[in-house]
């Protein structure tokens, strides 16, 4: 098989000469460069609308292997930039397999590179940062000045609002549960914003008992109060928070009148509502083994993140206490409000991919509707 060369160049400099894959592209393709440190899942995680704007580097050096399926896909379309791998398998083995990894990147229109050290590009990135970097094959890829000026160029992810190139058109109905369950009967109605929403976050709320309503990023709260929800549900999602106002100024009018349940974006949003700053990370969390400790019980879970923000603690209002915390880095992690019923997380309690440590949280948001039901009898 003839290979096309490929080469990922950083705004620092610093270049790495591979192999295209996916997607043939006649132009450099820019975004932010993050690694993922999660052994499998590669599916989810290119399907995630988190990665907007971002190209993924996966620290596993084997990508492929089992194929892709329809499934497993977190959205309908890959919204990442570009995809960084070691070596990518082009004839997959397993019985769920639908199509190759390559084949899929190629029909979402999605650039990739692999036969790099991606080893050497991580260690570059937990050393010196995140930073945009540019993708560039075939010919113009033997002109590393261009590469190195068009990443330079590339915009910086803070001051994004990538939500609203993510969110949903108009408000739909989601009634799918998890494969291979069955959907209980609703016992409660929930809206839930999508900034980004995963679908796996929607078949969980679903298993729960949920009858859920996806609404674009920008409702406004009279709209969302007038489908007469027992709980709002905050999704996770790509780019800075602080470029999001509008969504934080939606939380603050709605806070207090309902139930609020908060994933990633969704949390540092409901902390932007509330008073709170958010601040870049050097290069955040993307990866399934992030152990986080409930501070209320003392006890480790393992999860999954997604995240290059972060909630400043020394900015969190007394209304809010911090629930959780990340035993690497001491980031908050979690955050209640001391009145009202409203509680946050910045991991990922749906996992897809990851470890299912932390999914007590979704009965913790129906127990939450439950006693707010209650209390208003």
């Amino acid at each position: 098989m003839s290979r096309i060369p490929a080469l990922l160049a950083l705004a620092d400099g610093r270049i790495f000469r591979g192999y295209a894959v996916g997607a043939s592209i006649d132009r450099p393709v820019a975004g932010e460069v993050v690694f993922n440190t999660s052994l499998c899942g590669y599916q989810e995680i290119i399907t995630d609308p988190s990665y907007a704007g971002q190209m993924v580097t996966m620290t596993y050096p084997h990508q492929g292997n089992y194929g892709v399926n329809a499934a497993d896909a977190e959205s309908g379309r890959l919204y990442l930039s570009g995809f960084i791998v070691r070596e990518l398998e082009r004839m997959p083995s397993n019985f769920r397999s639908e199509e190759d990894l390559d084949g899929y990147l190629k029909r979402h229109g999605v650039a990739g590179i692999e036969g790099i050290d991606t080893r050497a590009l991580t260690r570059h990135i937990r050393d010196h940062g995140a930073q945009q970097g540019v993708i560039v094959s075939g010919p113009a890829a033997a002109d590393v000045a261009a590469a190195v000026a068009a990443a330079q160029a590339a915009p910086s992810m803070e001051g994004q609002d990538l939500a609203k190139a993510v969110t949903c058109a108009a408000p739909h109905a989601w009634n799918q549960p998890s494969v291979g369950a069955s959907r209980p009967a609703p016992r409660f109605k929930v809206v839930a914003y999508d900034y980004g929403v995963k679908r796996n976050i929607l078949r969980l709320l679903v298993d729960h008992g949920c009858d859920v309503t996806v609404v674009p990023a920008d409702m406004p709260a009279g709209e969302v109060l007038a489908m007469r929800p027992d709980g709002l549900f905050l999704s996770n999602g790509p780019g800075d928070p602080a470029a999001v106002p509008y969504a934080a100024d939606r939380i603050r009018r709605l806070m207090g009148q309902l139930p609020i349940f908060g994933i990633c974006l969704g949390h540092q949003l409901l902390c932007l509502a509330l008073g709170a700053r958010t601040f870049k990370m050097r290069f955040g969390h993307h990866g399934g083994n992030q152990p986080v400790m409930d501070l209320a019980t003392g006890k480790v879970e393992i999860t999954a993140q997604n995240h290059g923000f972060a909630v400043d603690p020394d900015s969190l209002p007394d209304t809010l206490e911090v629930t959780h915390v990340n035993l690497n880095d001491q980031t908050v992690e979690g955050v209640r409000h001391k009145t009202l019923p409203a509680f946050s997380v910045q991991y990922h309690p749906e996992a897809a991919p990851g470890p299912h440590d932390a999914r007590y949280l979704f009965n913790r948001f129906i127990g939450l509707m439950a006693d707010y039901r209650l209390a208003a009898k």
